[in-house]
Protein backbone atom coordinates (compact mmCIF):
# COMPACT_ATOMS: atom_id res chain seq x y z
CA UNK A 1 0.00 0.00 0.00
CA UNK A 2 1.23 3.48 -0.82
CA UNK A 3 -0.05 4.68 2.55
CA UNK A 4 2.36 2.29 4.24
CA UNK A 5 5.17 3.48 1.97
CA UNK A 6 4.47 7.05 3.07
CA UNK A 7 4.48 5.94 6.72
CA UNK A 8 7.88 4.28 6.21
CA UNK A 9 9.34 7.37 4.52
CA UNK A 10 8.04 9.87 7.05
CA UNK A 11 9.17 7.65 9.92
CA UNK A 12 12.65 7.64 8.41
CA UNK A 13 12.57 11.46 8.16
CA UNK A 14 11.59 11.86 11.82
CA UNK A 15 14.23 9.35 12.88
CA UNK A 16 16.86 11.29 10.93
CA UNK A 17 15.83 14.54 12.61
CA UNK A 18 16.17 12.87 15.99
CA UNK A 19 19.57 11.39 15.12
CA UNK A 20 21.14 14.45 13.50
CA UNK A 21 19.42 17.58 14.81
CA UNK A 22 19.27 17.00 18.55
CA UNK A 23 22.08 19.41 19.42
CA UNK A 24 20.54 22.17 17.30
CA UNK A 25 17.09 21.62 18.84
CA UNK A 26 18.60 21.90 22.32
CA UNK A 27 20.57 25.00 21.38
CA UNK A 28 17.50 26.65 19.86
CA UNK A 29 15.42 25.71 22.91
CA UNK A 30 17.99 27.33 25.18
CA UNK A 31 18.07 30.53 23.13
CA UNK A 32 14.28 30.77 23.07
CA UNK A 33 13.95 30.00 26.79
CA UNK A 34 16.51 32.72 27.54
CA UNK A 35 14.53 35.22 25.49
CA UNK A 36 11.18 34.36 27.10
CA UNK A 37 12.67 34.34 30.61
CA UNK A 38 14.02 37.84 29.97
CA UNK A 39 10.61 39.11 28.86
CA UNK A 40 11.57 39.12 25.20
CA UNK A 41 9.65 37.73 22.21
CA UNK A 42 10.11 34.59 20.15
CA UNK A 43 8.71 35.59 16.76
CA UNK A 44 7.47 32.87 14.40
CA UNK A 45 7.31 33.27 10.63
CA UNK A 46 6.45 31.18 7.60
CA UNK A 47 4.70 31.80 4.31
CA UNK A 48 2.61 29.47 2.18
CA UNK A 49 2.35 26.00 3.72
CA UNK A 50 5.13 26.99 6.13
CA UNK A 51 2.50 28.95 8.04
CA UNK A 52 1.25 25.61 9.41
CA UNK A 53 3.97 25.16 12.09
CA UNK A 54 3.58 28.82 13.05
CA UNK A 55 -0.13 28.26 13.65
CA UNK A 56 0.58 25.08 15.56
CA UNK A 57 3.01 26.68 18.02
CA UNK A 58 0.76 29.42 19.41
CA UNK A 59 -2.05 29.74 20.27
CA UNK A 60 -2.25 25.97 20.53
CA UNK A 61 -3.11 23.70 23.43
CA UNK A 62 0.15 22.73 25.09
CA UNK A 63 2.00 25.91 24.20
CA UNK A 64 2.63 29.05 26.24
CA UNK A 65 3.15 32.80 26.30
CA UNK A 66 6.36 34.16 24.85
CA UNK A 67 5.74 33.02 21.29
CA UNK A 68 4.55 35.73 18.90
CA UNK A 69 3.29 34.43 15.54
CA UNK A 70 3.64 36.74 12.54
CA UNK A 71 0.72 36.36 10.16
CA UNK A 72 -0.03 38.14 6.91
CA UNK A 73 -3.00 36.85 4.88
CA UNK A 74 -1.20 37.98 1.73
CA UNK A 75 1.54 35.45 2.51
CA UNK A 76 -0.94 32.63 3.23
CA UNK A 77 -3.48 30.96 0.98
CA UNK A 78 -7.11 30.18 1.70
CA UNK A 79 -8.08 29.66 -1.94
CA UNK A 80 -6.54 28.01 -5.01
CA UNK A 81 -6.65 31.01 -7.37
CA UNK A 82 -8.10 34.47 -7.08
CA UNK A 83 -8.20 36.42 -3.79
CA UNK A 84 -6.22 34.47 -1.22
CA UNK A 85 -5.08 32.07 -3.94
CA UNK A 86 -1.98 29.89 -3.86
CA UNK A 87 -0.86 31.14 -7.26
CA UNK A 88 -0.93 34.75 -6.07
CA UNK A 89 0.80 33.87 -2.80
CA UNK A 90 3.60 32.06 -4.61
CA UNK A 91 4.19 35.15 -6.75
CA UNK A 92 4.33 37.52 -3.78
CA UNK A 93 6.57 35.47 -1.51
CA UNK A 94 9.22 35.41 -4.23
CA UNK A 95 9.22 39.19 -4.71
CA UNK A 96 11.87 41.20 -2.91
CA UNK A 97 10.97 44.14 -0.71
CA UNK A 98 7.62 43.12 0.72
CA UNK A 99 8.83 41.43 3.92
CA UNK A 100 10.64 44.59 5.05
CA UNK A 101 7.38 46.54 4.75
CA UNK A 102 5.47 43.78 6.58
CA UNK A 103 7.92 43.81 9.50
CA UNK A 104 7.55 47.55 10.09
CA UNK A 105 4.43 46.70 12.13
CA UNK A 106 6.46 44.81 14.76
CA UNK A 107 9.03 46.14 17.25
CA UNK A 108 11.90 43.72 16.66
CA UNK A 109 14.52 44.17 19.37
CA UNK A 110 17.91 42.74 20.26
CA UNK A 111 17.40 39.80 22.60
CA UNK A 112 14.33 38.56 20.74
CA UNK A 113 14.41 35.41 18.61
CA UNK A 114 13.07 34.88 15.10
CA UNK A 115 12.10 31.31 14.15
CA UNK A 116 11.66 31.07 10.37
CA UNK A 117 10.15 28.09 8.53
CA UNK A 118 10.73 27.59 4.79
CA UNK A 119 11.19 24.18 3.18
CA UNK A 120 13.16 25.45 0.20
CA UNK A 121 14.85 28.33 2.01
CA UNK A 122 15.11 30.34 -1.21
CA UNK A 123 12.06 32.62 -1.35
CA UNK A 124 12.44 36.31 -0.67
CA UNK A 125 9.85 36.46 2.13
CA UNK A 126 11.68 34.09 4.49
CA UNK A 127 15.14 35.37 3.55
CA UNK A 128 14.24 39.02 4.09
CA UNK A 129 12.52 38.33 7.42
CA UNK A 130 15.71 36.60 8.55
CA UNK A 131 17.96 39.39 7.21
CA UNK A 132 15.92 42.11 8.92
CA UNK A 133 15.91 40.17 12.18
CA UNK A 134 19.69 39.73 12.05
CA UNK A 135 20.15 43.42 11.31
CA UNK A 136 18.23 44.27 14.48
CA UNK A 137 20.18 41.88 16.70
CA UNK A 138 17.76 38.98 16.99
CA UNK A 139 18.83 35.36 17.20
CA UNK A 140 17.65 33.75 13.95
CA UNK A 141 16.67 30.09 13.90
CA UNK A 142 15.70 28.50 10.60
CA UNK A 143 13.95 25.23 9.75
CA UNK A 144 14.42 24.16 6.14
CA UNK A 145 15.74 21.43 3.86
CA UNK A 146 19.52 21.64 4.02
CA UNK A 147 19.68 19.26 1.05
CA UNK A 148 17.83 21.87 -0.98
CA UNK A 149 20.23 24.57 0.23
CA UNK A 150 23.17 22.46 -0.94
CA UNK A 151 21.70 21.63 -4.35
CA UNK A 152 19.86 24.83 -5.36
CA UNK A 153 21.14 28.15 -6.63
CA UNK A 154 20.31 31.21 -4.54
CA UNK A 155 17.52 33.28 -6.09
CA UNK A 156 17.64 36.31 -3.77
CA UNK A 157 19.75 39.28 -4.85
CA UNK A 158 21.77 39.01 -1.62
CA UNK A 159 23.08 35.66 -2.82
CA UNK A 160 21.90 34.20 0.48
CA UNK A 161 19.80 31.15 1.23
CA UNK A 162 17.90 30.96 4.51
CA UNK A 163 20.38 28.65 6.33
CA UNK A 164 23.22 31.04 5.42
CA UNK A 165 21.60 33.75 7.55
CA UNK A 166 20.53 31.71 10.56
CA UNK A 167 22.47 31.46 13.81
CA UNK A 168 21.01 27.95 14.11
CA UNK A 169 19.97 26.20 10.88
CA UNK A 170 17.81 23.17 11.67
CA UNK A 171 17.45 20.57 8.91
CA UNK A 172 13.95 19.20 8.30
CA UNK A 173 15.70 16.20 6.69
CA UNK A 174 13.25 16.15 3.76
CA UNK A 175 14.54 15.91 0.17
CA UNK A 176 14.31 19.04 -1.99
CA UNK A 177 11.29 17.86 -3.99
CA UNK A 178 9.36 17.43 -0.70
CA UNK A 179 7.06 14.69 -2.06
CA UNK A 180 8.09 11.22 -0.88
CA UNK A 181 6.09 8.46 -2.60
CA UNK A 182 6.78 7.02 -6.06
CA UNK A 183 3.51 5.93 -7.67
CA UNK A 184 4.98 5.11 -11.07
CA UNK A 185 5.23 8.62 -12.54
CA UNK A 186 8.21 10.96 -12.88
CA UNK A 187 6.67 13.11 -10.12
CA UNK A 188 6.36 11.75 -6.60
CA UNK A 189 3.36 12.52 -4.38
CA UNK A 190 2.65 13.00 -0.66
CA UNK A 191 4.75 15.80 0.84
CA UNK A 192 6.93 15.25 3.88
CA UNK A 193 7.92 18.74 5.00
CA UNK A 194 4.76 19.57 6.94
CA UNK A 195 4.99 16.47 9.13
CA UNK A 196 8.70 17.14 9.61
CA UNK A 197 8.46 20.80 10.56
CA UNK A 198 5.52 20.30 12.93
CA UNK A 199 7.65 17.63 14.63
CA UNK A 200 10.48 20.15 14.88
CA UNK A 201 8.09 22.87 16.09
CA UNK A 202 6.66 20.73 18.89
CA UNK A 203 10.14 19.56 19.84
CA UNK A 204 11.14 23.20 20.23
CA UNK A 205 8.05 23.95 22.33
CA UNK A 206 8.90 21.01 24.60
CA UNK A 207 12.59 21.94 24.85
CA UNK A 208 11.85 25.61 25.53
CA UNK A 209 9.20 24.84 28.14
CA UNK A 210 11.43 22.38 29.99
CA UNK A 211 14.30 24.84 30.06
CA UNK A 212 12.04 27.60 31.38
CA UNK A 213 10.88 25.37 34.24
CA UNK A 214 14.52 24.44 34.98
CA UNK A 215 15.18 28.18 35.37
CA UNK A 216 12.29 28.49 37.81
CA UNK A 217 10.05 30.21 35.26
CA UNK A 218 6.57 28.68 35.03
CA UNK A 219 5.24 29.01 31.45
CA UNK A 220 1.74 30.50 31.13
CA UNK A 221 0.27 27.62 29.17
CA UNK A 222 -2.69 27.49 26.79
CA UNK A 223 -4.53 24.41 28.05
CA UNK A 224 -7.26 22.17 26.64
CA UNK A 225 -10.51 22.69 28.55
CA UNK A 226 -10.80 18.89 28.67
CA UNK A 227 -7.99 18.72 31.23
CA UNK A 228 -9.40 18.09 34.74
CA UNK A 229 -8.87 20.93 37.18
CA UNK A 230 -8.44 23.67 34.57
CA UNK A 231 -10.45 26.73 35.52
CA UNK A 232 -13.12 27.73 33.02
CA UNK A 233 -11.59 31.15 32.40
CA UNK A 234 -7.98 29.90 32.18
CA UNK A 235 -7.54 30.40 28.45
CA UNK A 236 -9.45 33.69 28.52
CA UNK A 237 -6.81 34.89 30.97
CA UNK A 238 -4.05 33.60 28.68
CA UNK A 239 -5.45 35.73 25.84
CA UNK A 240 -5.69 38.71 28.19
CA UNK A 241 -2.11 38.25 29.36
CA UNK A 242 -0.94 37.93 25.74
CA UNK A 243 -2.66 41.21 24.92
CA UNK A 244 -1.17 42.96 27.94
CA UNK A 245 2.32 41.61 27.22
CA UNK A 246 2.48 42.23 23.51
CA UNK A 247 0.04 45.10 23.05
CA UNK A 248 0.44 47.16 26.24
CA UNK A 249 -1.76 50.19 26.74
CA UNK A 250 0.08 53.47 26.50
CA UNK A 251 -0.20 55.85 29.46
Amino acid sequence: MSAEIYYDHITDVLAKIRATQSDKLQDAGERMASAIAAGKRVYLFGSGHSVIPVQDIFPRYGSFLGFFPLYDPRLMWFNVVGPGGARELLWLERREGYAEVFLKSYPLEAGDCMLVFSHGGLNAAAIEVALEAKKKGLTVISVSSLANARDAQATHSSGKKLPDIADIAIDNCVPPEDALVDIGMPEKVAAGSTMAVVFVAMSLVAETGARLVARGVKPVTFVSPNVPGVEKDHNARVFEMFSEKFFPRRA
